[in-house]
């Protein structure tokens, strides 16, 4: 599903591994993780003591459009094997990342990934580009993710 306004980024993405639930989320939420299955990120680093929990904060370094990005997200709602919300306030494009999982029998899990986020300056002329951009981004996240976890 993508969805996208003027200025709002909305783009939804799943995906089914055929790996049990807890399997899943537990490598998904870890930070530490982040580098090896998402396309656009080169290193996390906690900013706050492990292990992750609401009020958590990540240091992300990433690369997206061409440029370099550094962001802090902190999470802000977790349930463990359900739902991890994050949130970034700072940057050119404030976002908010969601994963949520969901049992499909014992040893199939639906992951899906949601990134919103209102562009600002420069980068909010760009939101069709970026909506574009970030659905072909997450599709490959995903997929990266599900070659780990069922190799």
């Amino acid at each position: 599903m993508l969805k996208r306004s003027k200025t709002t980024v909305d783009v939804t993405t799943n995906i089914t591994i055929r790996r049990p639930i807890h399997m899943v989320a537990e490598y998904a939420v870890n930070p530490d993780h982040a580098p090896e299955w998402y396309v656009n990120i080169d290193s996390a680093e906690w900013k706050t003591e492990k292990p992750l929990s609401v009020h958590s904060q990540i240091a992300f370094k990433a690369r997206f459009l061409g440029k370099d990005l550094s962001y802090i997200y902190e999470i802000r709602e977790f349930m463990p094997e359900q739902k991890l919300v994050m949130k970034t306030e700072n940057g050119p494009f404030p976002m908010e990342t969601t994963y949520e999982w969901e049992s499909i029998d014992e040893q199939t899990t639906k992951m899906t990934l949601r990134n919103q986020g209102n562009p600002t300056g420069f980068s909010r002329w760009m939101t069709p580009l970026i909506s574009v951009m970030m659905k072909n981004a997450n599709k490959k996240d995903l997929k990266k993710i599900k070659e780990i976890l069922e190799s």
